[in-house]
């Protein structure tokens, strides 16, 4: 079996790509290191990654952040490790998939942000009516994407997965590990 049948290992570098539902090009971040694979889900780390946006313009990403995503989920979770504590954005999307090229999703519009004092924000909602009007989201995705909120919300509660300090914890120890080792080689 061939790596890329296997797909990408603990260490190894991937682009994500997230397109809109008509198919287009939204948002490219290159080398985004993978933490762990599993059948259904994936974990990496941005540090200081570049980002292009769909109109070419380019940037990096200020501080590091633990990316979870989930092959049966409609989001996806960037816990932003800063000094004032964790923040998190969240994505409601498609499910990724994984090819050669990068890993990949379909971003819904709508994103909710968590402050480090738990706060919670559902943000884009007038975005998600537009571009549901415009590119037809219908009601199935609709209803998907309401439900996934709530999934969201349920776990942001709970403290569960990506929004336990336990879990950047154990992310980000690993992510410093994984630098010291390829720092010695």
């Amino acid at each position: 079996m061939t790596r890329e049948a296997r797909g990408p290992k603990e260490g190894d570098f991937i682009t994500i790509k997230s397109y809109k539902h008509d198919g287009s090009l939204h948002r490219t971040w290159r080398d985004t290191m993978v933490l762990k694979t599993s059948e259904n889900a994936l974990i990496g780390v941005n540090d200081h990654t570049l980002v292009t946006e769909d109109d070419g313009r380019r940037w990096v990403t200020r501080e590091p952040a633990i990316v979870y995503f989930h092959k049966h989920y409609w989001f996806n979770i960037v816990a932003m490790i800063r000094d004032n504590g964790v923040s998190y954005y969240c994505n409601l999307a498609s499910p990724y998939v994984l090819d050669k090229e990068a890993l990949k999703y379909i971003d819904y519009d709508l994103d909710v942000k968590v402050f480090p004092d738990g706060e919670k924000r559902l943000l884009d909602v007038d975005e998600y009516e537009d571009f549901s009007q415009r590119w037809h989201y219908g009601p199935e995705t609709d209803r998907i994407l309401k439900a996934n909120v709530l999934t969201l919300v349920d776990w942001i509660n709970h403290k569960k997965g990506p929004f336990s300090q336990a879990y950047v914890d154990l992310w980000y120890q690993r992510y410093q590990e994984l630098l010291r080792r390829s720092n010695d080689q």
